[in-house]
């Protein structure tokens, strides 16, 4: 399918760029396109490794019946034009993860982990442990590194532990993990998938080509999870923080059936989901033999990941955590759970529609909410209508003086926006760091 063909690359970014990449060293006849300028050190690249590249906000005419494949970034939507004109033609439409995983070495176990919160901290949690304990692994995914950048550098019996998103999952053909992550389900991205149960569809094609040798580890404490995971042919092991499972809490511990992992006190990053979290990580070392030395001292000592409920400063009796990437109202719910003292909360950013009600019975704690961003005016509404005291602001570095003018000592102050960051910045990461940058200067 990838070797000796017309292939059509929709859009470029990073994932487009190391797809054509590795598929420019197997005789192909690349054309990628993309509706905005790229990086011009990777358009000279590729165009010295034959790829055709063209800049156009109106591609469909360049798609005919000569191309035998589409690649498409993740963020362009299921609907996209060029999508439907491929289905029409019968071409196949795949993501870079389909096209690494049919050039990955022989032998390379795939570890895939996928759900609407954790993924990232649970990714980076697996990868720790497994380096730590010797083996060779390597990260990638939508944690920031394409899987297609992977494959020049792995070599047989190597590990792969991928962040897979479910916009990614949507186009897969062949993919199959060894072991597979559900982390949990909630409605988020409905703007990419149109409705919850196209987004849990998408998310379960994680363990679509799965057999009984093949592992899936699954939320117990989620019935959605459980709902749409009912069918499917794995090997499973069940975690949950809420109940008894395969992987549990008991004792003020996490317990692998019967045996004592590591205690709660012992592990640096704390709350239910983040226990949760090292479940998973925990369930997938133990399918490879991994010795709980190296499982605790990675607990025992990971601070988190960065723009995930990142401590950022004290200052004078002000903590300050930076939590960019809860780009939805699950995440934003997550991060206020993880604080019992006051706090001021920083929230806003692009306006997807979506409903801020679900954080009524969080926000007992939080003392004030500063808005910023294109939600701002809908953030005011809901806030006044709780009686919560609100002010807009125009950027995050306006809101983080204000909310350092406001606060006492004691108080947290959180940036979780429940918003995509696209209104005003490139990304989450850059967000964040313009947040971290605000308080750094106070």
């Amino acid at each position: 399918m990838f070797e000796n063909n017309k292939i059509f690359i929709l859009g470029m970014a990073r994932s487009g760029y190391e797809a054509a990449k590795l598929l420019s060293k197997y005789n192909n006849e690349i054309l990628v396109t993309d509706s905005q300028e790229q990086d011009i050190e990777h358009v000279k690249e590729l165009e010295q490794l034959g790829v055709k590249i063209i800049i156009t906000e109106d591609p469909i005419d360049l798609l005919d019946s000569s191309y035998r494949i589409v690649v498409k970034n993740p963020g362009i939507k299921p609907n996209h034009a060029i999508v439907e004109k491929a289905k029409q033609l019968g071409i196949p439409v795949v993501t870079e993860i389909e096209v690494a995983y049919y050039f990955k070495p022989h032998n390379v176990k795939v570890i895939a982990i996928t759900g609407s919160n954790g993924k990232t901290t649970t990714t980076t949690l697996t990868y720790e442990i497994l380096k730590k304990a010797g083996l060779p692994v390597k990260l990638g995914g939508n944690i920031g590194y394409p899987v297609c950048s992977l494959v020049a550098e792995t070599k047989e019996n190597d590990i792969w532990v991928l962040e897979i998103s479910g916009q990614q999952l949507h186009d897969i053909i062949n993919f199959k993990p060894d072991v597979s992550v559900l982390t949990n389900l909630s409605p988020v991205h409905l703007d990419y998938f149109e409705n919850y149960d196209n987004y849990k569809l998408s998310k379960c094609r994680i363990f679509e080509n799965h057999t009984k040798e093949n592992l899936a580890i699954i939320n117990a404490g989620d019935q959605d999870v459980l709902d749409s995971t009912k069918n499917i042919l794995s090997k499973t092991i069940y975690f949950s923080s809420k109940n008894s499972s395969d992987l549990c809490l008991k004792e003020d511990a996490i317990y692998y059936y019967d045996e004592k992992i590591i205690s709660l006190k012992d592990i640096r990053i704390k709350g239910n989901h983040n226990y949760e979290n090292a479940m998973c990580a925990i369930g997938v070392c133990k399918f490879f033999n991994i010795d709980n030395k190296y499982i605790y001292d990675v607990l025992s000592t990971f601070n988190g990941v960065e723009h995930r409920i990142e401590f950022v400063k004290n200052v004078n009796g002000r903590d300050f955590y930076n939590d960019s990437k809860a780009t939805n109202v699950k995440s934003t719910q997550i991060a206020l759970s993880a604080f019992n003292n006051p706090t001021i909360l920083l929230l806003g950013g692009l306006d997807r529609g979506h409903s801020f009600d679900d954080l009524k019975d969080y926000l007992k704690n939080t003392k004030h909410i500063i808005c910023f961003g294109e939600t701002k005016n809908r953030i005011k509404t809901f806030a006044d209508t709780l009686n919560v005291p609100c002010t807009i602001v125009d950027n995050i570095k306006e809101a983080v003086s204000l909310a350092y003018n406001l606060s006492a000592i004691g108080d947290t102050i959180l940036l979780s926006p429940a918003c995509a960051s696209w209104d005003q910045y490139k990304c989450f990461e850059d967000r964040g760091n313009d947040f971290k940058e605000s308080v750094s200067q106070l």
